[in-house]
């Protein structure tokens, strides 16, 4: 009975920490606006593609995320700088993207890819729409802060603690693989103006997390430049 207790609050500890950063409606509608017209099977497998890659990308870490870091020499104020970079970029890029009124109409209706524009899509399955558009750099600070909960304890409460953030982690990939999948849907429900005005409103929220990444990145690091 405790080691359920146990297991659950685990888990529910990792959902509510990690939901907010992952953002899977929030993010459905960045991956739609960097989406080209394509079928709606076409979103269903991408978006498939992508909630597998981020349960392995986020258990990776979970497991040797630590290992990985120390082995290359490389600070968690580090990740978040460069991470935090990153992710400004994109927001920035969709933010400033030009388009017509209608592109969220017109998404999930497109005609039939051709293979080569099916191996262009599959090649950004990882990057950049698993790595940092469904999960970046805070995702990954997070997910190394939860993992190193079990660090000290029995072998028993490591085991159920990691389990319970892998549990969370498949929860909301699952999330993640139904707004993925239905977002040109999602969207046509809505008025194609509020589409537009949420899209611009989610990008430059995204651009300023980016930049608060890297500021806490930054934040941790300059002092050492400072005093030394």
């Amino acid at each position: 009975m405790q080691a359920t207790l146990e297991l659950w609050k685990s888990f529910f500890i990792a959902f509510s920490a990690l939901l907010p950063l992952i953002n899977p409606l929030g993010s459905a509608l960045v991956f739609l606006g960097l989406m080209p017209d394509a079928p709606t099977d076409a979103y269903r497998s991408l978006a498939r593609k992508i909630a597998f890659n981020n349960v392995i990308f986020l258990l990776v870490i979970e497991l040797l995320g630590t290992a990985i870091l120390r082995f290359f020499g490389i600070s968690l104020p580090i990740v978040q700088v460069s991470g935090g970079i990153v992710i400004a970029a994109i927001g920035w890029s969709v933010l400033n993207e030009k388009g017509s009124d209608s592109w969220t109409a017109d998404k999930g209706k497109g005609i039939n890819l051709s293979p080569e524009e099916c191996r262009a899509l599959e090649d950004k399955a990882f990057y950049p729409f698993t790595f940092p558009i469904t999960s970046g750099p805070g995702t990954l600070v997070v997910t190394l802060t939860l993992a190193s909960r079990g660090e000290g304890n029995s072998l028993e409460l490591n085991l159920l603690r990691h389990g319970g953030l892998f549990l969370a982690i498949v929860a909301l990939s699952i999330l993640v693989y139904i707004c993925y999948a239905n977002a040109p849907r999602l969207t046509r429900a809505i008025p194609q103006a509020t589409v537009q005005g949420i899209l611009r409103v989610i990008a430059f929220i995204l651009m300023c997390i980016g930049l608060q990444i890297a500021w806490n990145g930054l934040s941790t690091l300059l002092p050492s430049v400072i005093h030394s």
